[in-house]
């Protein structure tokens, strides 16, 4: 299967102007990119991709996702197994604890310094992920918005308390309309964080993102490389497929963990994570504690059959069906941030040999980052004799 590229760049197109040229592969003549992206929605298979891919490249990972940052958020997360960490550098993982907060300003910093030594080691960036807001970011710098002001958000928080956030929303649509067409009425970490940039600009976010930067800075040459799905419907059985097994791996007693330290609520960034809101929902109108050791909640909410109740078993499946319908949400954000980087090399994340499509693709653009074997060496060596 050759490589697409639907609203992209074709792997072998010409750059379409000189300002692009670094970022096509393939221009004779042009230095190569200083890192590759490889982005796509959620249970697009990212990071097993990203695993394929070390096995043939000399390179390091660097997470392009705003909840692999905080410890002890491994589950629903889809966080890399101990021994992929252990395996392949990576980079941007359990930073923080989930009581702090990370932001886009944080990851481009840090993203850019991991760049320049990834480099200088000799080895190639790979920066892996879905949080689009950062890779925009990190591509072509931040905007000049105001940042995070606690007491705003703590008044907002409460007048949602009061009002509802659809209620909320609709007061955005009155200063910011453009911003509010683009969010669902209960999407409410971005409508708070909207109205709170206004709040301390006095101008609404459409007008601030995109406005000439106060002090631009050359964003890295990038390769950027989408998964994208050709078929969304088996996009979103992969994602329920994906939810069922967290489920089945403890992710309530993950979130049930975090509750009972007391420390956290959901206002915070942390527990706004697509899955964590609504399993935090979920065990509050149960009820439910943790109890160290003994897997209290997997074993007293999550047993299928009779025993468990009609009730229950439906309230059980309003919580799985509500944290599928909100991750499919966060899919199709994703995907229309994508379709926003015309720059971008689409693979089609199902096709079977996507990974080797990935590979190629980089193989164009890296040559001197494939992993040498022991046939190539004895290829050279039979060459020079």
């Amino acid at each position: 299967m050759s490589l697409v590229a639907s609203q992209g760049l074709s792997p072998l197109d010409d750059a379409r102007n000189p300002s692009d040229a670094r970022l096509s592969p393939g221009v004779p003549g042009s230095p190569p990119p200083d890192a590759v992206v490889l982005l796509g929605p959620t249970a697009s298979g990212k990071s097993a991709i990203a695993m394929s891919l070390a096995e043939r490249f000399d390179l390091e990972i660097i997470s392009v996702d705003s909840a692999l940052v905080y410890r002890g958020m491994d589950i629903g997360t889809a966080k890399p197994t101990p021994a992929e960490l252990a395996a392949v550098p990576h980079h941007l993982i359990d930073l923080i604890d989930p009581s702090e907060s990370y932001s886009a300003a944080s990851f481009v910093r840090d993203a850019r310094q991991l760049i320049v030594e990834i480099r200088g080691r000799g080895r190639l960036p790979l920066l892996v992920g879905g949080t689009m807001l950062y890779a925009r970011a990190l591509a072509s710098g931040l905007d000049d918005l105001p940042a995070a002001d606690p007491a705003t958000r703590a008044a907002l928080d409460e007048e949602a308390a009061q009002l509802g956030w659809p209620a909320m929303h609709a007061r955005l649509a009155t200063i910011d309309p453009q911003t509010a067409a683009r969010l669902e009425p209960g999407d409410s970490q971005r409508i708070q964080r909207a109205l709170e940039i206004h709040a301390l600009s006095g101008r609404p976010m459409s007008e601030l993102i995109g406005a000439p930067r106060t002090h631009p800075e050359a964003p890295p040459a990038l390769l950027t490389i989408a998964l994208e799905p050709a078929d969304r419907a088996l996009l979103h059985a992969r994602i329920a497929a994906r939810f069922e097994a967290m489920l089945a791996a403890g992710f309530l007693d993950e979130v049930a963990a975090l509750r009972a330290r007391g420390d956290l609520d959901t206002g915070m960034p942390s527990m706004r994570c697509v899955g964590y809101r609504q399993a935090w929902r979920y065990l509050d109108d149960l009820g439910y504690g943790y109890s160290e050791g003994t897997k209290q909640v997997t074993k007293q909410v999550m047993k299928h059959g009779d025993d468990q109740g009609a009730a229950a078993s439906a309230r059980r499946q309003v919580f799985i069906d509500e944290s599928v319908a909100a991750t499919r949400q966060l899919a199709k954000r994703q995907l229309t941030w994508l379709r926003s980087m015309p720059q971008r090399h689409v693979i089609d994340c199902l096709a079977p040999d996507a990974p080797d499509q990935v590979a190629a693709l980089i193989a164009l653009t890296f040559p001197d980052r494939e992993k040498r074997t022991a046939d190539d060496s004895l290829h050279e060596s039979n060459a020079r004799g």
